[in-house]
């Protein structure tokens, strides 16, 4: 998947691109993009999740059908990546997709999303799978009535056996960043783990980082906490 180069998001203002989907055949074939149902969807938008097939997150999003269009809004730093990923998957359809700056996204800010514990851009160019950003995230993106869509096959084997992901994404709080990257590494094999979001609250930093599923069970010292995003 082309994606950003994993790097660490500080308090910064989130920028947001709409995608917008039109044409006589746009709701069908975003049903079987989207991980949310959209039938009977208004102007109040959902979070849903667009993935690739192996079930790699590319990016959540919120979506919407505004008149005869759906809108779906979505981090700047991987607007065009998710319009790429939609664009491959339009084959004798009847719909366009364009690309447009602004929308109404879920945060103002890298710190917003942090405090709520929403993963964002840094967290999904990890190359994880849905289930790695805790069940609530998952009841709140996907929805598993609605038949086929693109990357389900994964997800849905997952949810069935309630299997255990490796790599997760769990709150840290500490000292200072490096610190707490270095406590999040130390644990597991080589991977994708380390901060990917932070925050400075109060003199500490609060984070978001992918961990191996051993870290929540250890002592970790060094004023380092850390919980599971569940």
């Amino acid at each position: 998947m082309s994606m950003p180069a994993p790097t660490v998001a500080f308090d910064t203002p989130i920028e947001w691109s709409t995608i917008i989907v039109s044409g006589p055949q746009a709701e069908e074939f975003l049903q079987g993009q989207l991980s949310q149902d959209l039938s009977g969807l208004g102007r109040q938008p959902v979070d849903s999740l667009l993935l690739m097939p192996d079930s790699v997150v590319v990016t959540s999003c919120r979506v919407a059908r505004v008149d005869d269009r759906f809108e779906m809004v979505v981090e700047r730093l991987v607007a065009e990546t998710a319009r790429s990923r939609l664009a491959r998957f339009k084959l004798r359809t009847q719909c366009a997709i364009d690309l447009r700056d602004g929308g109404d996204g879920r945060f103002d800010s890298v710190g917003a999303r942090v405090v709520a514990r929403w993963p964002g851009a840094p967290e999904f160019a990890r190359d994880l799978a849905p289930h790695s950003f805790g069940r609530s995230f998952v009841d709140s993106t996907v929805s598993f009535a609605k038949g086929c869509f693109t990357g389900q096959e994964l997800v849905g084997r997952l949810d069935a056996r309630d299997a255990s992901v490796p790599w997760r994404l769990v709150g840290v709080s500490g000292p200072d960043a490096a610190t707490v990257d270095e406590v999040v590494r130390r644990v597991g094999p080589a991977g994708p783990q380390g901060v990917t979001s932070a925050v400075e609250r109060d003199g500490r930093v609060l984070a978001l980082a992918i961990a191996h599923r051993r870290l929540v069970a250890e002592d970790l010292g060094g004023g380092v906490e850390v919980s599971e995003v569940t």
